[in-house]
């Protein structure tokens, strides 16, 4: 290695120089008045001429030599090297990437070079320090159209997006997109529009719900997505009918019992079957299972409940209050602050939290005997005694009662097995679904008394706030502390954004009824003439204790 100083116009270039995209005039005319100010600071890097010669051949600092010329300097010093095996594509491919970054077109045609030369791609990432994928992902270049190349080098990069629908079509393809959105001269290209014309649907292996031998059966063959996240698996098929094939004979093989495979809508939401009602909290043994392939071509599930075969035809289902519902049709109302939908998911989501609070809530033995007295006040619970007094509670009744009994036939006096019975009757009892299994206000009751508001879900799901008008929205706002928007969509999507990281339960669907409406349901439950009034003046159910409440007493003293 040595310095001489020889006339920069004695210099020749390189013909594999590893930077070929030109520079910008601005950025050569400030090196132009650089080198005219002060010179050149670093010498260019040269290596003796092969093959015969008596020249030198710039290595490094082809820029510095046009320009020194263009100055007018009669000599520059230049740094002398051994001319390396691989004509110094490797030492020119570094010294160029720690100067400026290398045009992605330019990295792309130095890895070609090395690889050529016998370099591997490990090899290659080790020496640049990049990640083998990412010498992966530029060697996808190779399958761009050349036109497009050129494109590139100047300077106009597609995104990593656009760019990677780009190098995955085939070359006749690009070819007849390119020449129908080649810009002018000067102007850049529409690569959206160019890799929107390319784009072809993709189906993720990540999203497959079929194993290896479907696959093969429907000819899938896995491509890997080098622009994928390295942590992710990125494979893919633009097979789009054998994926949708395979996805429909998995859910073929895999039905559940009381399953179904059901069609979507234009909207991609399932189409269940008339009459029935989405299920949203947890479903029950005697649920049905909907499968269906959403827009990505995934397996989804929903849950619904058909309405019971044996209710009556002209039957008023009733809401979550125990009221009749079209009783006062004819009336016009105002918008209610929760949809018909939103009022069967609080339905679901009272009657879940009130399974979980008798499941597992603190619950004192006088508490829970008052409860299954109430429970069985229940406008769903049925006891039907005939001429013969047959007695129907139905099979889930009576698993709990045999719970009782000691293997002699005796009823046991175990305070732990009384209170596993009386939990379970419970949940078996109550319910706040709307329809005919709701319990009615007595359910609301029960849940208000052993605090099973505490088990609601978090309503501030997109879902449920569909289902709330503006006004129920922009209360909620106020109460959240939220700014409410111009537009609903809007409001929505902010109080969805809020309530990711905060708990979320809608007024209307705690448990606690209002004073009213208890006090109806109470005079409702009165016999006649069995209305008293307190010392406020409002009527309250009067209770006879007479000969059989003193009866039962002694019975209870004795």
């Amino acid at each position: 290695m040595q310095i001489l100083k020889v006339d920069p116009r004695a210099l020749k270039e390189n013909p594999d120089r590893m930077r070929q995209t030109t520079s910008s005039p601005q950025a050569d005319a400030l090196m132009l008045a650089t080198i005219k100010a002060v010179g050149i600071v670093q010498p260019p890097v040269v290596a003796p001429e092969t093959g015969g010669g008596n020249g030198y051949i710039i290595d490094a600092g082809h820029r510095r030599v046009r320009l020194a010329i263009a100055a007018g300097l009669e000599e520059i010093e230049i740094l002398v090297v051994d001319a390396a095996s691989d004509n110094g594509a490797m030492r020119s491919m570094v010294e160029n990437s720690v100067r400026e970054a290398l045009n992605p077109v330019d990295q792309w045609r130095g890895i070609e070079r090395l690889v050529a030369l016998g370099w591997t791609e490990e090899a290659i990432a080790v020496a640049l320090a990049l990640p083998v994928r990412q010498v992966r992902k530029l060697r996808l270049l190779a399958n761009v159209l050349p036109a497009m190349l050129e494109q590139m080098a100047l300077g106009d990069m597609p995104s990593e997006q656009h760019l990677k629908i780009i190098a995955a079509a085939s070359e006749f393809e690009q070819k007849e997109v390119w020449k129908a959105h080649k810009p002018k001269k000067g102007d850049t290209a529409a690569w959206w529009s160019i890799a929107n014309a390319l784009t072809k649907k993709r189906m993720y292996a990540k999203d497959a719900s079929f194993g290896d031998d479907l696959r093969e059966a429907y000819g899938i063959a896995w491509v890997e997505d080098l622009f994928a996240p390295a942590d992710q698996d990125g494979r893919y098929t633009t097979n789009v009918e054998g994926f949708l094939g395979a996805q429909h004979e998995w859910m073929t093989s895999n039905l559940p019992k009381r399953g179904a495979i059901v069609e979507v809508n234009s909207w991609g939401q399932p189409e269940l079957p008339k009459k029935a009602t989405q299920v949203y909290g947890k479903p029950s043994k005697s649920d049905h299972a909907a499968l269906y392939l959403d827009r990505d071509g995934k397996v989804q599930t929903v849950h619904y409940r058909m309405p019971d075969a044996s209710r009556q035809d002209g039957g008023r289902a009733s809401d979550g209050n125990g009221a009749i519902e079209g009783a006062n049709d004819a009336a016009p109302k105002a918008r209610p602050d929760v949809t018909q939908k939103g009022q069967d998911m609080i339905g679901d989501f009272r009657t879940d939290a009130l399974h979980d609070a008798l499941g597992r809530a603190p619950i004192e033995d006088d508490m829970l005997m008052a409860l299954l007295v109430l429970a069985f006040a229940g406008q769903n619970v049925r006891v039907d005694t005939g001429p013969e007094g047959g007695v129907h509670a139905g099979k889930r009744f009576t698993r709990h009662a045999v719970t009782l009994f000691d293997e002699d036939g005796k009823l046991t006096a175990d305070r732990d097995t009384l209170r596993i019975a009386a939990r379970s009757v419970l949940i078996d009892a109550l319910s706040c679904r709307r329809g005919m299994s709701n319990s009615g206000l007595v359910s609301r009751l029960a849940g208000e008394a052993i605090g099973a508001d505490e088990y609601l879900p978090n309503m501030g799901s997109e879902e449920f706030i569909l289902c709330l008008s503006r006004q129920a929205m922009e209360a909620s706002c106020a109460e959240a502390g939220v700014q409410p928007r111009p537009k609903v969509r809007e409001t929505r999507a902010a109080l969805v954004e809020h309530f990711a990281t905060e708990h979320f339960v809608h007024p209307s669907a705690r448990f606690a009824p209002g004073t009213d409406e208890t006090r109806e349901w109470l005079r409702a439950g009165a016999g006649p003439g069995e209305v008293a009034e307190d010392e406020t003046g409002d009527q309250v159910p009067f209770v006879d204790q007479g000969d059989d409440h003193h009866d039962l007493e002694e019975r209870a003293a004795a």
